[in-house]
């Protein structure tokens, strides 16, 4: 099983322009900021929203294609989908809400039935099929919505953060068991999340989405180490500056600088790693080649570590002990120095 899908459309104030190949086997995650298309993308595939222009193929099957006036119909499609807030039948029973699919399917209710109860058992819900789901968890309920979509055998699972609404203690528990269901499932699996750890955990390949268009895509370990906007940068917790270099020097649009070891040159993105960001009350003598003063503009405990946001040319993020703020009696509003040795300094071809 595999998807080619190429996607344009208007969706409200941006236009979506998105290419997107699963490849079979593999789990793959839309990541991206509010309003970045993520979930538009889930829609058009499963046919609740028309493409203007492009082509989705499933295996070999044409779902959709305007300029061949052909458009499946979305009860006709062999897609089966996880909403956000799983949309479960609030009058049905749990195990009529996974045989729903079935039964829309011209399967018969015996066999559906016979089915959907299987599928009960497999999620370990076999006890709850005459409850409604009013009465279910969150995780429960999610259980169902995921049940529901696989129940049809589809060859492609389409999954709209279906962490969302869990609380964190039963989000962990469920997102190994997910992974389960999705590692025995043969089909396309695409992901919709905010949540980077869960894409982490869960995907193989990782698309970041900005504005309808990809901006970067890749394995997690790719996407991470080598992050291509700020809104990647700020998930895994890197400083990231855009410039141009020249001789290993880079220069920053906002004025700053940054020395980094072996940068090619011409456009490059910088990443700086917060615990290799140094900080002093004094100007530091010795080894830092980037050495500039800022303003600490917010302390935060993360763990056992404190995140210190600092105003300067360039602007950065500090992570330091909570020993080393003592040391320092820094706090909000303070001046310091600040150092970063050339060679913490990664940098790569924008």
């Amino acid at each position: 099983m595999s998807l080619q899908a190429q996607l344009q459309a208007t969706v409200g104030t941006f236009a979506l322009d998105v290419d997107l190949s699963v490849a079979p086997g593999e789990v793959v995650a839309l990541l991206g900021p509010n309003g970045a298309g993520k979930t538009s993308v889930l829609r058009a595939l499963a046919g609740l929203m028309p493409i203007e222009a492009g082509r989705v193929t499933l295996d070999g099957l044409v779902l959709d294609e305007p300029a061949k006036a052909i458009r499946m119909p979305v009860e006709q499609r062999p897609i089966g989908m996880v909403f956000q807030d799983y949309l479960l039948f609030p009058h049905l029973s749990v195990l009529d809400n996974v045989a729903f699919g079935l039964r829309s399917r011209g399967v018969g209710r015996a066999a559906a039935s016979e089915k959907a109860r299987a599928w009960l058992e497999r999620v370990g819900l076999k006890g709850e099929a005459n409850r409604k789901p009013g009465s279910l968890s969150g995780g429960q309920a999610q259980r169902v919505a995921l049940a529901r979509a696989l129940a049809t055998d589809p060859a492609l699972l389409l999954l709209d953060e279906p962490m969302a609404a869990l609380d964190a203690s039963t989000r962990v528990e469920l997102r190994r068991e997910l992974r389960r269901h999705l590692d025995s499932f043969r089909g396309v699996r695409l992901l919709v999340t905010h949540d980077p750890v869960e894409a982490m955990a869960m995907a193989d390949r990782l698309v970041v989405l900005e504005h309808g268009r990809v901006l970067q895509a890749g394995s997690p370990a790719e996407v991470t180490q080598r992050p291509r906007s700020r809104y990647v940068a700020d998930l895994v917790g890197v400083n990231l500056f855009r410039g141009t270099a020249k001789h290993d020097h880079i220069t920053l649009p906002d004025g700053g600088s940054l020395t980094a070891v072996g940068a090619t040159d011409g456009d490059v993105f910088a990443v700086v790693h917060p615990r290799t960001v140094a900080l002093y009350r004094a100007r530091p003598d010795g080894t830092p080649r980037n050495v500039w003063e800022g303003q600490a503009t917010d302390l935060d405990l993360h763990g056992d570590r404190v995140r210190v946001r600092l105003q300067g040319s360039p602007s950065i993020v500090a992570e330091v002990t909570p020993a080393a703020v003592r040391e320092l009696g820094l706090d909000r509003g303070d001046r310091v120095w600040i150092g970063v040795k050339a060679t913490e300094v990664i940098v790569y071809a924008a």
